[in-house]
């Protein structure tokens, strides 16, 4: 559940008994902020829905500041799910937001497709209107917001950082910025191939290249944190090294964090430790208190 994290449970002739405590000792002392699944309509009327997870100290009147949390796939989804990530920033007094956008998961094959080929464009109107949504009820500083995500997330975020400067910090985990650099080098060939067609046929470039934030980095000034791993096979650790050298050619405030021998996800507790200290710290760094 969003207050509990997963655990050993026993279901019998409906009757759920939990066997495990692996969490109890942890959660003893820690207090939660609360999870609201919130709705809304974009501009063309499509529903939308989010996840909000707020500081455990919340004060209805009182504004704080806001990250856009954009999650992975982008066929994935958030849920009632226990989130530590979103939790431990909300216990720094952000209120984190977390939508479900176009291309998301769960909602039918037709939102699932709808960005088939057009990465970057409603998914970005989406994610962005979830935070001005938040900001709407009165629970985000509008001066005080950051967005961050992995994976497809990270594109996204590459993506928001590329057409708006609102935001004023940004982590882009295990992301890509220029799609054709890939082929061939990542797992995805013959899907790249279904969804763009082949990158050196004329009438297929315009697709990648539009689709591409990495042909807008010039727009960014966002200070922007990348981070990958170093043997992560599926978005090659070029892609962060190349977004990196970018943004300090153009002298955005940036870091590049390369986790020696992990893939897309990280299975040394140390290493995913160093990484929330530092979602921490760059957040704290460039959003005003």
């Amino acid at each position: 559940t969003p207050q509990l994290p997963a655990d050993v449970y026993r279901l019998q002739r409906g009757n759920l008994r939990k066997l495990g405590s692996t969490n109890d000792a942890t959660l003893r002392d820690v207090a939660l902020g609360d999870v609201r699944k919130v709705s809304f309509d974009t501009d063309d009327g499509t529903t939308i829905d989010a996840f909000v997870v707020f500081p455990p100290d919340f004060r209805d009147g009182a504004r704080y500041p806001g990250l856009l949390r954009v999650h992975g796939g982008p066929t994935s989804q958030y849920d009632y799910a226990f989130h530590t990530e979103a939790q431990l920033l909300a216990a720094q007094g952000y209120v984190v937001v977390m939508p479900n956008p176009r291309g998301s998961s769960g909602y039918g094959q037709e939102f699932a497709t709808a960005i088939f080929a057009d990465w970057g464009g409603i998914d970005y109107g989406d994610v962005v209107a979830s935070m001005d949504y938040a900001i709407d009820q009165g629970w985000v500083d509008p001066e005080r917001t950051g967005v961050f995500g992995w994976s497809y997330g990270g594109i996204m975020t590459n993506h928001v950082i590329t057409k708006t400067g609102r935001f004023k910090a940004a982590i882009t985990g295990a992301s890509a910025t220029l799609y054709s650099a890939n082929y061939g080098h990542d797992q995805y060939q013959r899907w790249w191939e279904y969804e763009l067609g082949l990158p050196w046929v004329e009438e297929n470039r315009e697709k990648w290249e539009r689709i591409s934030p990495f042909y807008q980095l010039g727009k960014v000034t966002t200070p922007t944190l990348v981070v990958c791993g170093e043997h992560d096979w599926n978005v090659p650790l070029q892609n962060s090294e190349q977004l990196y050298a970018a943004l300090k050619r153009l002298g955005v405030p940036t870091e590049l964090v390369v986790y020696p021998e992990q893939y897309h996800g990280f299975s040394v507790p140390s290493y995913n430790k160093d990484l929330y200290v530092r979602y921490i710290d760059w957040f704290a760094r460039y959003i005003p208190e």
